[in-house]
């Protein structure tokens, strides 16, 4: 145990040994100016980490490699300072974003269970034994998709595609209802897994995995909600992945040529012209094409809305900002609004995305980022295990959804979002459903034997 101990730290020190070297000189370089230097050192520490980690443990959606690559990828790309928004950051604010990383890392390698089968352990089961389950769920998530969105439309008289209204999309929510209309998006992540489960087909099945796909991408698209329909088709692709443990280049260059029109198409019809949107990213070289320009700050800017709260935060919320989750799905808001009173900290009120640690730092300081970070590391940890040995494929989901939200941890505060613990409620209502549908059919069919 000792020499397998010994061996895991040493091979750890040579993946993850050079980043605080690197950060240090990243650190070095902007507080003397030379910002592309800055971030050129966590954007290669950014691929460095990812290559090795997602190589090492054969899995490219390994959650530590991804929580690299899009979180020091991130605040690297946000170190090159393109915007005249972004100043010098606090020496707080550089120890803030080290942290998260740094104690994300050492509580997911602290936690015991590292060994990893090839396979998550449902496909080594009898697969079809749960399918009915997952079908019955993918029917259950399109009805009500669908009866929510219809209902939506007809209280707020319109649907965002169709409206002229600039901020449309973010105006079309019925309180409770829209969590139901958006949970269509967990269909196509469904439906890759119950492919593999290898049911026996027919036409209706056909057709409701088809009408609970449409509707996954159609929602979104007519609610105008780019981040919804890249979530939908994300997490699918990172199912795939994970149960096919592959991905090829075919693939990735087929992804981007459906999703890169649709979101432009999306992007149009919210009636944000470039002449808006520039203005909003004050970019020191005007003359960066605005598909560039679009996607880097809705990275860069983030890490500098941190910033901006630990400048000007004048005193920590001791847990009311993360609690908003249960303010909210409880009707507290209604009675209490106090509870989500406190104010954002940002360079610009357009751009309020602010990483997956703002609210951490917001409640408790440096030390609740800290915390945070550890108890997220430990749970991706112990997740990252139950794949591996769990014969209910809804831990698949589990796994996929946190990814996704490890890939964009750089955006916003997920675990502060009431959408995701919805989801994450509804996923283990299904796990729940797939634990007694299956035991059911497998006490049912060893009665006959």
């Amino acid at each position: 145990m000792i020499i397998h101990m010994r061996d895991k730290v040493i091979e750890s020190t040579k993946i993850y040994g050079p980043y605080p070297a690197v950060y240090a000189a990243s650190m070095l370089f902007a507080s003397r100016g030379h910002y592309y230097f800055s971030g050129a050192c966590l954007i290669l520490a950014a691929l460095w980490l990812y290559i090795n980690l997602a190589g090492k443990h054969r899995n490219p959606v390994d959650l530590r490699a991804i929580f690299s690559l899009a979180f020091v990828g991130g605040e690297g790309i946000s170190a090159l300072k393109l915007s005249r928004l972004q100043s010098d950051w606090n020496p707080k604010t550089w120890l803030v974003f080290f942290c998260a990383y740094v104690f994300f890392i050492l509580a997911f390698e602290a936690m015991p269970g590292d060994k990893q089968e090839e396979k998550p352990a449902f496909l080594s089961k009898e697969r079809e034994t749960c399918s009915g389950g997952v079908l019955f769920c993918i029917a259950g998530l399109l009805g009500g998709s669908i009866l929510s969105f219809l209902a939506e439309a007809a209280i707020l008289g319109y649907v965002p595609l169709f409206s002229d209204k600039p901020h449309a999309y973010s105006e079309f929510h019925v309180t409770g209802l829209h969590y139901f209309t958006i949970s269509c998006v967990l269909i196509p992540a469904l439906t890759v897994i119950y492919f593999y489960l290898k049911p026996k087909m027919n036409a209706l099945k056909w057709g409701i995995l088809a009408l609970g796909n449409f509707a996954a991408v159609a929602i979104p698209f007519l609610c105008v909600s780019r981040f919804q329909l890249l979530f939908a088709v994300g997490f699918a692709v990172c199912t795939y992945v994970l149960v096919s443990g592959r991905i090829t280049v075919k693939m990735v260059a087929g992804l981007l040529a459906v999703m890169i029109p649709l979101y432009v198409i999306v992007t149009v019809f919210r009636h944000h012209d470039v002449a808006y949107l520039n203005g909003i990213f004050e970019m020191k070289n005007p003359n960066i094409p605005i598909f560039i320009t679009q996607p880097y700050m809705y990275i860069a800017n983030n890490y500098d809305n941190v910033n901006c709260l630990v400048n000007q935060l004048p005193a920590h919320t001791y847990g009311i900002r993360m609690a908003f989750p249960i303010v909210a799905l409880s009707g507290l808001k209604f009675s209490h609004p106090e509870l989500v009173a406190p104010i954002l900290y940002i360079t610009k009120e357009e751009l309020t995305t602010v990483t997956l640690f703002y609210d951490a730092y917001y409640d408790f300081g440096v030390v609740g980022v800290a915390a945070f970070a550890a108890v997220l590391g430990a749970f991706c940890k112990r997740l990252y295990g139950k794949v591996y040995t769990s014969g209910n494929p809804i831990t698949v989901m589990f796994y996929g959804q946190i990814a996704i939200y490890l890939g964009l941890s750089f955006f916003t505060t997920w675990f502060s979002n009431p959408t995701t613990w919805f989801w994450l409620t509804g996923t283990l209502a299904m796990y729940v459903l797939l634990h007694f549908w299956g035991r059911r059919k497998f006490d049912k069919e060893s009665a006959f034997n």
